[in-house]
């Protein structure tokens, strides 16, 4: 019996190259981990999803909690993806200040389409350290479904909430152990 190698799949829109930044910063942290293949969401269809058990998916959210342009052509094929088995973990970008009304919604937006589809989320994030009024991302009172990121307001502590993130993210996953080592 072969043993295929455990890897991810990113997939990821981003406009003003924002969210593609801190795909990079989380890419850094991961590629020393796992082998992982990152995807540009405007570029790929739903089968690409198919051949991961493990995704991460990266959005920003714009204006009154719309999602990235990209990830909003792509929606109507996500919503019938079929993500059982699926452990999935989402990062969003947004700004908490300037419609702190719909802080990161993408995340929730994206994250409950995973879980009505059969699949597992991972990656909760406190919302504490935040100030925002709502978001859709906000699955249970103080925890985001995913990764919250705001470089307009807090861009001094993204890459400390990636880097812990994405710790806890390689442990969800069962790919590295709570003291990061590879399991």
């Amino acid at each position: 019996m072969e043993i295929k190698p455990k890897k991810i799949g990113l997939f990821y829109g981003s406009d003003t190259g924002t969210t593609e930044y801190v795909t990079e910063l989380i890419l850094k942290r991961i590629d020393k981990v796992v082998q992982i293949n990152t995807y540009d969401i405007s570029e790929v269809g739903s089968l690409e999803f198919d051949d991961y058990d493990f995704l991460i998916l990266g959005l920003s959210t714009w204006f009154d909690g719309d999602l990235q342009s990209d990830w909003e052509s792509f929606f109507a094929a996500f919503k019938k993806i079929n993500f059982s088995k699926k452990k999935v973990a989402i990062y969003g970008v947004g700004d908490q200040i300037g419609y702190g009304e719909f802080f990161v919604d993408g995340i929730g937006i994206l994250g409950r389409v995973v879980v009505d589809n059969g699949g597992k989320m991972i990656g909760a994030w406190p919302t504490e350290g935040y100030d925002f009024e709502a978001s859709v991302a906000e699955f249970v009172p103080g925890w985001f479904m995913g990764l919250a990121i705001d470089e307009d307001n807090q861009g001094e502590m993204t890459e400390q909430r990636i880097e812990e993130w994405v710790i806890q993210i390689m442990a969800e996953f069962s790919l590295i152990t709570e003291k990061g080592a590879v399991a």
